[in-house]
């Protein structure tokens, strides 16, 4: 456990070389994606090309084979959970995490479809999770167009299908979850690909939450936590109460930031370049984006309707931009006075390149 002075003295010193380290990306610890997964609780899962070197790129040696590997064995799930939006969880933390944000996601959920202009009814609902999981149990692996296809057989009206609602309902009712990589997204039952339930109690679920937010984006704030978890303040507050004085917490401009005792303060060099995939958890992970990403520089990172791109990291700050399917990344660094030698540019388009090319082999 940390003292208060080193909490303070770190968060004053260079609270973006702390979050670096607990994101594991500076001296990462783990050599299997598992484990990264695991470490951070859930990690944004948008783009499926995206998610996988988000997690490898945490790893000791980059690879997309072993985070295929591990996601085509069900150790890593993708379902949408926190928000309501896509995420990657390990198998051992579906069911409790599931349980827990099941309330709020439902209500994010049916706000949706109220938008949209149509309501999806209890009887609706039960007629739809019974075809899901009829087809999920004489199939075991589909499609999202195979689920629509019988949905549509089964007399579900078309424009209910919209933004795949109904397998997000499934989704967030425990029924189904991701299955195998392939060229589009497979879905299982979860019975099928992660086995019975596993709950915990919702005191000790939020600390859970808690210990697992505060170790992997510490320093944060109580509000970067409720923006992450898409819990309420309420919630949020009990959950680092439940941690004690494992999560310790140091007035800083204005702010107060969180750290977890399992946190990492050493380990971190200067000229760390990083090309972080879009939606990673190093920006969306926060509401403080302004630690690590100048309020003039947001628009190059993120649009205003939450669409997240492809950018570059210096030293932690948020400098540029690039693309993983340009031949030698692309990049565009939208901070003025930055020179950044090309060797070390290549350097980390080599390493992602090495990445990608374990996947082909």
């Amino acid at each position: 456990m940390f003292h208060d002075w080193e909490i303070a003295y770190l968060i004053r010193l260079n609270p973006v070389s702390a979050r670096l380290l607990n994101q594991q990306l500076a001296s990462p610890q783990f050599k299997d994606p598992v484990e990264v997964v695991s470490w951070f609780g859930a990690m944004q899962a948008q783009d499926p090309r995206a998610m996988r070197w988000a997690v490898a790129m945490r790893t000791r040696r980059p690879s997309f084979k072993a985070f295929e590997r591990a996601f085509n064995d069900g150790k890593i799930i993708r379902a949408h959970l926190l928000r309501c939006t896509w995420q990657m969880v390990s198998a051992e933390d579906y069911h409790w995490m599931r349980e827990l944000i099941y309330r709020k996601s439902l209500s994010v959920m049916n706000g949706w479809t109220s938008a949209l202009g149509f309501k999806i009814s209890e009887k609706e609902k039960e007629t739809t999770l019974s075809l899901i999981g009829n087809l999920l149990r004489e199939r075991h692996v589909a499609t999202e167009d195979d689920i629509n296809a019988a949905l549509l057989a089964g007399g579900i009206p078309k424009e209910h299908l919209f933004y795949s609602h109904h397998i997000r309902m499934a989704e967030l009712e425990g029924l189904v979850c991701s299955g195998p990589i392939g060229p589009k997204s497979t879905y299982m039952l979860v019975s099928e690909r992660i086995g019975e339930n596993g709950n915990i109690g919702r005191e000790e679920a939020l600390g859970r939450l808690a210990t697992k937010y505060f170790r992997s984006h510490g320093p944060a704030t109580l509000e970067d936590f409720v923006w992450w978890s898409g819990l309420n303040n309420g919630d949020c507050r009990k959950g680092v109460d439940v941690c004690g004085n494992a999560i310790s917490a140091v007035r800083h401009q204005g702010r107060t930031f969180f750290i977890h005792s399992d946190g990492r303060t050493r380990g971190f060099r200067s000229g760390n370049l990083l090309l972080l995939p879009a939606y990673d958890e190093y920006l969306i992970g926060y509401k403080s984006r302004d630690v690590v990403l100048h309020p003039d520089h947001a628009h190059h990172a993120h649009d205003k309707k939450g669409i997240f791109r492809h950018v570059v990291a210096f030293d932690g700050e948020i400098v540029g931009n690039w693309s993983p399917y340009a031949k030698e990344g692309g990049f565009r660094l939208f901070k003025d006075g930055l020179s950044i030698p090309p060797a070390v540019f290549e350097k980390q388009v080599e390493v992602y390149h090495s990445a990608l090319q374990y996947r082909r082999r």
